[in-house]
């Protein structure tokens, strides 16, 4: 099962894709961002996310998809500007026919630290040793795609237990 890890946002999109092996393993096949800046126009910025995920999505053709719901306490603007990347980004997954799941920050944390208040770090060193890698993956933004990735298929598994 391949699942593709989305962290939302509008300047920076982390991606990240995740196999699991019939043996239960985890493996990256590949994690990157796909990058705007505040000079471009909102409406070109989210082309570029919606153009360059949709690119992402052919390239390695994944099975499922899993996004990061957004919490924002404080900054409106801020959580407006994420919601907008957020739906194009959901679009692009849903014109791929990709079977969609969303979690929320503190089931992610859960699922890869055991505990749902995890600071960033230890969610980033999680990820790294799920995924055997030698170091943690680069930028922050992918890191936490590949945990949206593995929460994802870690979801899986248990679903179908039931």
């Amino acid at each position: 099962m391949l699942s593709l890890g989305i962290d939302p946002g509008t300047a920076t999109v982390g991606y990240g894709l995740v196999r699991e092996a019939t043996d239960g393993a985890l493996h990256t096949v590949a994690y990157g961002v796909v990058t705007t800046t505040p000079r471009q126009p909102m409406w070109e910025r989210l082309q570029i996310i919606y153009d360059d995920l949709s690119a992402i999505i052919k390239q390695y053709q994944p099975e499922r998809a899993a996004v990061e719901e957004l919490f924002f306490a404080k900054n409106v603007t801020t959580a407006i500007t994420v919601a907008q990347g957020r739906g194009v980004i959901l679009l692009a997954l849903a014109q791929a026919d990709l079977p969609i799941a969303e979690y929320k920050p503190n089931e992610i944390k859960q699922a890869i630290t055991g505990y749902g208040g995890a600071k960033k770090a230890q969610i980033q060193e999680m990820v790294r040793v799920l995924l055997g890698e030698s170091e943690i993956p680069k930028p922050d933004d992918a890191a936490d795609a590949l945990a949206v990735a593995i929460t994802d298929l870690h979801s899986m598994r248990y679903s179908s237990l039931e």
